[in-house]
């Protein structure tokens, strides 16, 4: 299994993740005896990191990798990051924090993690009142708010690094992300919107991230590839229910027209849709890991048969940027 550095941290993670969420969610529903092959699996092959959040079944995502954990000897288990959300409705953001980390650790059968990560989006003050998950960058940066609480955590030993999920405002984020107070980022990226290594011009028709892997760079942040399947849609055609939309104009008929559009043009030359999707997350240099979500037993199989395959050679990311750039279905 490939290794790359995890930014700053001075880690050195797998190109690829488990994702323990709800779109895979295999572990969230599966039988005892088929989650944990699943993860030995896994962990076999080389993928030494599980990333889980409360909110993942709500709760079901950790106790279950909990449960896995403590089967194992513990020179023989693999990392595990965890999330948070806070609801500002609810107010005393530090209580939230602190009860929600600490019941994840409680599940997870740990007393430390190397990596918490805030799940909220980070949006702009206009929208905030909108948006019960959404925090903006003063709540997150000013004195006494989510980066101080989150060195708290640091300073308690419950975790090494911290991190936020880069969803949201993309301004709002940009300005998160500039501040140097975290040390990795979750990023959209996968080949139907990879607007975070580059803006998509004037006509985008979903969210553009504007090059925020770029500032993560300068920061030196370790960065998560997330959705790098967009949600199922470039994995198969067959909607199982679990999709959820979390970049805009991203709702179910809108990803499926993007999806028939860049299946046409690969066709079948790069191996299955999946490891078509897989192979073009393997071609950017500024992801440290991808978390892949395992829905099916057979998906992690095929998973490391596009790793094997290596990164999608230059002619496929042309003719992708050309149906990005002219394809109704990515512009207004």
């Amino acid at each position: 299994m490939e290794q790359r550095r995890f930014g700053r941290t001075g880690l050195s993670v797998p190109i690829i993740t488990y994702g323990g969420g709800w779109v895979g969610g295999l572990i969230i529903r599966a039988t005892p005896q088929v989650r944990d092959q699943v993860l030995d699996q896994a962990f076999a092959a080389g993928i030494d990191w599980i990333d889980t959040a409360a909110s993942y079944g709500n709760g079901a995502s950790e106790t279950v990798i909990g449960e896995w954990l403590s089967q194992r000897p513990s020179d023989q288990r693999p990392r595990v990051s965890t999330k948070f959300n806070i609801d500002r409705s609810a107010g005393d953001f530090a209580a939230q924090v602190q009860a929600s980390v600490s019941q994840s650790l409680a599940r997870l059968g740990l007393s430390s993690v190397p990596l918490v990560i805030l799940h909220n989006r980070v949006v702009d003050a206009s929208n905030a009142g909108r948006d019960t998950r959404g925090l903006t960058a003063a709540e997150l940066l000013g004195a006494g708010g989510v980066a101080d609480i989150m060195d708290g955590l640091r300073r308690q030993g419950l975790c090494q690094w911290l991190g936020l999920t880069g969803l949201g405002d993309p301004g709002a984020l940009a300005e998160v992300v500039d501040s140097g107070r975290f040390d990795v980022i979750q990023i959209y990226f996968n080949l139907l919107n990879p607007t975070a290594m580059a803006s998509a011009g004037a006509g985008w028709n979903s969210t553009d991230f504007n090059g925020l892997l770029q500032r993560a760079a300068a920061q030196d942040m370790g960065v998560m590839g997330i959705r790098i399947f967009a949600a199922g849609h470039l994995a198969t055609t067959e909607r199982h229910g679990r999709e959820v939309a979390i970049t805009a104009n991203a709702e179910d008929a809108a990803e499926e027209a993007r999806a028939k559009a860049a299946r046409e043009v690969l066709g079948t030359a790069y191996g299955s849709p999946a490891q078509a999707a897989l192979r073009f997350g393997l071609t950017c240099p500024l992801l440290s890991t991808i978390e892949v979500g395992i829905g099916e037993h057979w998906h992690l199989s095929e998973a490391l048969a596009a790793l094997a395959m290596g990164p999608l050679p230059p002619a496929a990311l042309t003719s992708l940027e050309a149906m990005r750039a002219t394809n109704p279905a990515f512009r207004r």
